[in-house]
């Protein structure tokens, strides 16, 4: 089943022109891709004149393998807690992005948690958002998107070794990509207050910490349940190391400081 863009036209152009000129526009403060494999990247889904500098730059530095797993959240509430869209392809403006079919269907087998579920992608924007991105960085990937709504610590423990399992019994490599965007709607000072606290675990790759940190301060970062996963992950494929690549809020762009959205970019190696 392929999926069509639903966010097209309102977080970023429909005009496969103009899409590729914005992207490139993005990139354009990249500092030169990473040599070392991008075993993790975390980056932002807003509207591209908000997130897409932060999303852009970190993407532009970042080394990614051909097979990538996509964790995003899951905004709309509907379909299964760890829902994989098993085959296909994801339509973009000028093109599509290919689901790794067989990798698919060996991560919904290696654990139960794991359910082929199309509904909890059907109308969700956050990983859509990500793949002009990657398209123009790995034109050559295939991806397994997984929204994920567990938000059993345990469960995703267990669901992120049974999927580095599942990746090492292929010697090509996978990477991760996160989809996730920091505080919501609270003063600039506070947003980099609460976004550097939650952030400062993520770059540890310390999942655990990040997922309580996110939880005890009560901090809105919409993929704090993803992006636990996929830390989890990110160690068992063997990241030793992560650095933060950009940080903005949407106050940079807006002027207005009084209620923003944070937006980072961490890599993974």
């Amino acid at each position: 089943m392929d999926r069509l863009p639903v966010v097209a036209g309102q977080f970023y152009s429909n005009d496969p022109d103009a899409l590729k000129q914005d992207i490139a526009s993005c990139m354009s403060t990249a500092e030169g891709k990473m040599s070392e494999h991008t075993v993790l990247a975390m980056v932002p889904h807003a509207g591209y004149p908000f997130s897409g500098g932060v999303c852009g730059k970190t993407m532009g530095e970042a080394n990614f393998a051909s097979r990538v797993i996509l964790l995003g959240p899951n905004h709309t509430g509907n379909g299964r807690p760890l829902a994989v869209w098993p085959d296909g392809v994801w339509r973009i403006p000028g093109g599509e992005v290919p689901v790794d079919e067989m990798l698919a269907a060996r991560v919904i087998a290696c654990h139960t948690a794991l359910e082929a579920d199309t509904v909890a992608h059907a109308y969700e924007h956050s990983l859509e958002v990500v793949l002009p991105f990657l398209r123009t960085v790995r034109p050559d990937a295939g991806i397994v998107p997984i929204c994920v709504a567990e938000s059993n610590l345990d469960v995703l423990r267990a669901v992120a070794g049974s999927i580095a399992a599942t990746l090492k019994q292929d010697p090509k490599p996978a990477s991760i990509v996160v989809s996730s965007d920091m505080s919501h709607f609270l003063s600039d000072v506070e947003t980099r207050k609460l976004d550097t606290s939650a952030l400062n675990a993520a770059v540890a790759l310390d999942a655990e910490a990040l997922y309580h940190e996110v939880l005890s301060k009560d901090i809105s970062m919409c993929g704090i349940l993803p992006m636990t996963l996929g830390l989890f992950l990110a160690r068992e494929l063997g990241a030793t190391s992560a650095r933060l690549v950009a940080y903005s809020t949407s106050g940079d762009v807006t002027g207005d400081y009084s209620k923003v959205v944070g937006y980072a970019g961490i890599l993974a190696s």
